[in-house]
């Protein structure tokens, strides 16, 4: 059997933590540059307001109803995400975290010793106790039930906590009344082709034949068939490996000078390397690409875009970033106002083996990869960007993003240590 453990308004919840007397009250959390509300309580919901709401066209609801606003911040995210896995782990052998909110918890073997919805309950329930951060659990043979599971542990309370589908009969009613579009592994478009084939609820698509699954659709949708029956067949571990790594952002003001545009992409060139080394991996080609701001007529406006291919794939941060810093000389204007810019790594392999090649430039990789690995360990233990290249900046830049409600990081950086008046 396979558990779900899925935190409640993760976002939410978390600020929450650090400012109890919103317990109960509307809370939103907003995205980059504060835009739009990515992230709200069910109290918050009750009053009008949706994912996806730009924060300007809700004012009037937001101020009316005092609703608390917070900026998002990934690295308070992470650290308590982080502390909810360690909890898991501390009472299962393996737990395998697919999200920052979400994480597999394997019970194959528990069964013979305890009541796996006790004990997941019981859980559950240590990690309220230990981090205030409320989650919902779902128990099944596969991993899409487990979510499914999860879901309807989240939507009605008579669960407590959490869901079990332990029977035929149990999944068979779970499927029934699930929304299909809601499946994990079904997209819009899948989801449009299974409607014109007469598929309207869950329970029907299970109940479809492989072979007609097989004629009609690719192996992904196969699995989500074989998941929704019972049969666990989805590697979450292969799905977490991305193909491509991208990072990009809307700057808070817009940018016209180099310096600036390069310190953007250095920090984007920095972070993708990151993710590659996190995944164990390394990229082939590097595409950078910078826009002006398409909403102001007035401007004139400019885009461009332009690849790179390494000789040898790499995952160094130094070679990453000059390569990127090539590309944006080469289509920078002086006479355009930036509003965006990105770095997206691409043609992406496991780290091991790596092609060599004869020509290569870099003749010290070895000792490279040993500077990379000591700077991430460095920044693990100091808090990301302690280590950076000297062009990515310190003090704050006109292409930052707007987060003028950010909570502090009061879980990884000293200076921001929560205070408490008594």
């Amino acid at each position: 059997m396979i558990a779900l453990v899925d935190a409640n308004s993760f976002f939410c919840s978390v600020e929450k933590v650090f400012h109890p007397g919103l317990e109960g009250k509307p809370t939103c959390v907003l995205s980059s540059n504060d835009g739009c509300i990515v992230a709200l309580t069910p109290e918050a919901k009750a009053i009008g307001l949706h994912r996806g709401d730009p924060i300007f066209k809700v004012k009037d609801i937001v101020e009316r109803n005092k609703v608390a606003i917070f900026s998002t911040n990934m690295q308070l995210y992470a650290a308590m995400s982080k502390r909810i896995v360690n909890i898991l782990r501390s009472s299962v052998e393996k737990v395998e975290q697919y999200s920052v909110d979400e994480s597999f918890v394997y019970l194959d073997g528990y069964e013979k010793h305890y009541n796996l919805e006790d004990y997941m309950r019981k859980l559950i329930q240590k990690v309220k106790l230990y981090t205030d951060i409320p989650t919902s659990c779902g128990i099944a043979p596969s991993k899409t039930l487990a979510k499914m599971g999860s879901k309807f542990a989240k939507q009605y309370k008579g669960y407590n906590g959490v869901c079990l589908i332990d029977t035929d009969e149990k999944r068979r009613k779970a499927l029934e009344i699930f929304d299909l579009a809601d499946v994990w592994g079904i997209g819009r478009r899948t989801f449009e082709k299974l409607n014109y084939y007469g598929i309207h609820s869950a329970l029907e698509l299970a109940d479809k034949k492989e072979s007609w699954i097989r004629s009609h659709f690719n192996k992904p949708m196969l699995q989500t068939w074989m998941e929704l029956n019972g049969v666990p067949c989805i590697d979450t571990t292969e799905v977490k490996q991305r193909q491509t790594i991208c990072t990009s952002r809307s700057f808070g003001d817009m940018v016209g000078d180099l310096t600036s545009l390069k310190a953007s992409i250095a920090n984007f060139a920095s972070s993708c390397a990151n993710k590659l080394r996190g995944q164990h991996s390394v990229a082939g080609s590097v595409t950078v690409f910078i826009a002006s701001n398409y909403f102001r007529e007035d401007l004139e406006q400019y885009s461009n875009g332009a690849t790179f291919n390494f000789a040898t794939p790499t995952s160094d941060t130094l070679e990453i970033t000059n390569a990127a810093m090539m590309l944006l000389e080469s289509m920078y204007r002086n006479d355009i106002r930036y509003k965006r810019s990105g770095v997206i790594l691409s043609d992406i392999h496991n780290d091991l083996p790596i092609q060599q090649n004869l020509f290569d430039e870099v003749k010290n990789r070895m000792d490279r990869r040993k500077l990379m690995a000591a700077i991430d360990n460095l920044n693990q233990r100091y808090g990301v960007k302690s280590i950076r290249l000297g062009i990515e900046g310190t003090e704050k830049q006109a292409w930052h993003v707007k987060s003028e409600h950010r909570s502090g990081n009061y879980l990884t950086d000293i200076t921001e240590i929560l205070t408490i008046k008594v």
